[in-house]
């Protein structure tokens, strides 16, 4: 498969670990390095080496599969949160892009099992499918990666019959990102005093006012919330700063943020009480 200068592909990697290194681990900790002198012309490229003494723990290491916008993001952000992130494309100008930002950006195509073999994403705690417009691509993505070994594998689904198809596979979790993005935007759009919200299922959330300024002043118990209408308050924050909850009772600023958590209803009937 074919690659150019500043990454390899997954084959080449392969190759080059077993002509180099034949009994080394597989996807340990590795970084990007220069080029290597002694290397063959067509790998005479960015290569990837161990990183000193340091061993990356399975449950840090991620694989994305597909670096379109969904994908890259996610790639680019759990590098951000501190773990090691390999990124697989079969598009050669997406994977050049990350390869800076990325611990391993590899030309692969993920329909094929030996190519994730080579690249050792079975060694990788949990992988990402991030293929949404081949539905064939990302189904056999999926079965790859249960087939490889990954514990815990999440796929990007762009329709309620591919949804049901990687679920059959025994994707650990099916995900809608527009969709989802869309319920939270009008969620918030809805209630301006939300701030954000996250679902619990079984219609429990745990929401994140704004305080309005009509409760300045007034104390976390004075509100009622768990009597009137069986809520929890988790926090109260100001800034960065923990401040109150049920348990610590405080008096409330206009900037404060209270994060309640209860059924969908009763979080509503409280908003509208305010």
């Amino acid at each position: 498969m074919g690659h150019g200068a500043g990454f390899l592909s997954c084959a080449d990697l392969g190759r080059f670990r077993r002509q180099f290194n034949p009994g080394a681990p597989r996807c340990r900790a590795w970084q990007s390095a220069p080029a290597v002198s002694n290397l063959p012309a067509a790998l005479n490229c960015r290569v990837t080496r161990r990183v000193g003494k340091f061993k990356l723990s399975r449950n840090r290491t991620f694989a994305v599969i597909g670096l379109g916008n969904f994908g890259g993001t996610v790639a680019s952000e759990l590098v951000r949160l501190g773990n090691h992130v390999i990124g697989l494309d079969v598009d050669r100008d997406l994977v050049g892009s990350y390869v800076e930002r990325l611990d391993q950006a590899l030309i692969a195509d993920a329909r094929d099992d030996a190519a994730l073999r080579e690249a050792g994403i079975g060694d990788c705690c949990a992988a990402v499918v991030a293929i949404g417009s081949d539905v064939e691509s990302s189904v056999l993505a999926a079965m790859n990666l249960k087939l490889v070994g990954v514990p815990l594998v999440w796929a990007k689904a762009t329709s309620r019959t591919h949804h049901r198809i990687l679920s059959r596979l025994g994707v650990d979790r099916v995900i809608h990102p527009e969709e989802e993005v869309g319920q939270q935007i009008a969620q918030v759009l809805n209630n301006p005093m939300v701030r954000d919200y996250v679902s619990l299922g079984n219609g429990y959330l745990v929401v994140h006012f704004r305080t309005p300024e009509a409760l300045e002043g007034r104390r976390l118990s004075e509100l009622n919330h768990a009597s009137a209408f069986s809520l929890r308050c988790l926090a109260v924050m100001r800034g960065s700063e923990f401040v109150g909850s049920d348990d610590a009772d405080c008096q409330l600023n206009p900037d404060d943020r209270l994060v309640f958590l209860g059924q969908r209803k009763d979080l509503r009937d409280f908003a509208a009480s305010l």
